[in-house]
């Protein structure tokens, strides 16, 4: 890890600004939470700084209130449910900022929850002197949000400036740790199995990766535009025309490390309870809706000689059953391959879930968008502005 850690810091006697990831879902009234996974994901961090005798002020957005006060998205029922977990109280400021904040600072072993930052509109537009006023009730600064890395913020970026430490926490430190090593010393072979709607959304993934894998399974509706540029039938599947002289390219470039569907499971109208068959090549009037049987077998083969798995996006529209069978089928073969396996957020992370292998991957990351920029070899903001342990 080429920054700094909590784990480098004498946090004794100091007031520590955590940046967390207390973006969850909410009940509708705003009162209920109904997943409490990411204030979970944090507790090492905040418990680590509170064993080693520091004050603790955490910071976090919710929602998007559109830089102005929303009761329905306050973060005080995420105070009232991280004082439980913690076993111990957890003050609610009125506010991220302000006089009446900086009376609430924390006494060694205390913890202080922030208001919302995007109540206020310099957090997104990483306003200076936001940053500064965000700074000025601590004396190191902690980012463990790396689903906010990729933002340059006020609590992400602007910030550092104001303090004379900032550290990676321990979930940041984990994220930084198993993506680096999936995609830049992987140990082969290496595998990426790539999914999703649009090339345009993996197409830096697709140019990074292709750099370090042994083969890169491509599946979701992006597959179509490929098939296209081979000249294939799609039908009515989705095909980005705009990408296909690209995907052309791209396979042109390296015919030995791209691996495409061979079958597919096709619908003439997509909705719930369609009726549906398997096919190899696709009529005009069907649309290709997950990877076929022939297609799970062999990337399940790919996979299971696998020594590093990088997965990121479905392999069909996952979201409307029977059309997760693919995605669902090769999350059990990543489990299985016995692989150091690295999985991006999002669909990725539910088909996991729903496979019953959630237990059985080595690095599920919390970041969705930060992931994805990673493994696109893009430099996170939050990421970079923290201080180098050299």
């Amino acid at each position: 890890m080429p920054k700094l850690s909590i784990k480098d810091l004498d946090l004794a006697g100091k007031t520590v600004l955590i940046r967390v990831d207390f973006n969850v879902p909410l009940s509708r009234d705003g009162k209920e939470i109904t997943s409490d996974k990411r204030i979970r994901a944090s507790l090492p961090t905040i418990q680590y700084a509170l064993e080693h005798s520091a004050g603790v002020v955490l910071a976090s957005h919710l929602g998007r209130p559109k830089g102005k006060p929303n009761p329905a998205m306050s973060l005080k029922p995420v105070a009232a449910r991280l004082s439980e977990l913690l076993g111990r109280p957890v003050k609610m400021a009125p506010d991220s900022v302000g006089e009446e904040v900086l009376k609430l600072k924390p006494a060694p072993g205390e913890v202080l929850l922030l208001e919302n930052l995007r109540f206020h509109p310099e957090e997104e537009a990483n306003d200076p002197a936001f940053s500064r006023q965000l700074a000025a009730i601590a004396d190191l600064y902690i980012n463990d949000a790396f689903g906010s890395a990729h933002r340059a913020h006020a609590s992400t970026v602007g910030v550092v400036a104001a303090l004379p430490i900032a550290a990676a926490g321990l979930l940041m430190d984990k994220e930084i740790e198993w993506l680096t090593r999936a995609t830049k010393t992987p140990e082969h072979p290496c595998v990426a199995l790539l999914g999703g709607a649009k090339v345009s959304d993996k197409i830096e993934v697709i140019q990074n990766l292709i750099k370090v894998v042994d083969k890169l399974l491509i599946g979701g509706a992006m597959a179509y535009t490929f098939a296209r540029a081979e000249g294939k039938p799609t039908g009515k599947s989705l095909v980005e025309e705009d990408k296909i002289e690209l995907a052309k390219q791209l396979i042109h470039d390296h015919p030995d490390k791209l691996v495409f569907p061979v079958d597919h499971v096709v619908v003439r109208e997509i909705k719930p309870g369609a009726a549906h068959e398997i096919v190899t090549d696709i009529a005009p009037d069907q649309i290709a809706v997950d990877i076929g049987p022939k297609t799970i077998e062999k990337y399940a083969q790919i996979i299971r000689s696998a020594k590093t798995v990088i997965w990121n996006g479905p392999m069909g529209i996952f979201e409307m059953p029977p059309f997760d069978q693919g995605t669902v089928a090769l999350a059990r073969a990543v489990a299985e391959s016995g692989a150091i396996s690295v999985v991006g957020g999002g669909d990725s992370e539910k088909a996991i879930k729903s496979a019953g292998v959630s237990d059985r991957i080595t690095h599920v990351s919390t970041g969705g968008g930060a992931s994805l920029e990673f493994l696109a070899g893009i430099e996170l903001p939050g990421v970079a502005a923290l201080t180098d342990r050299a």
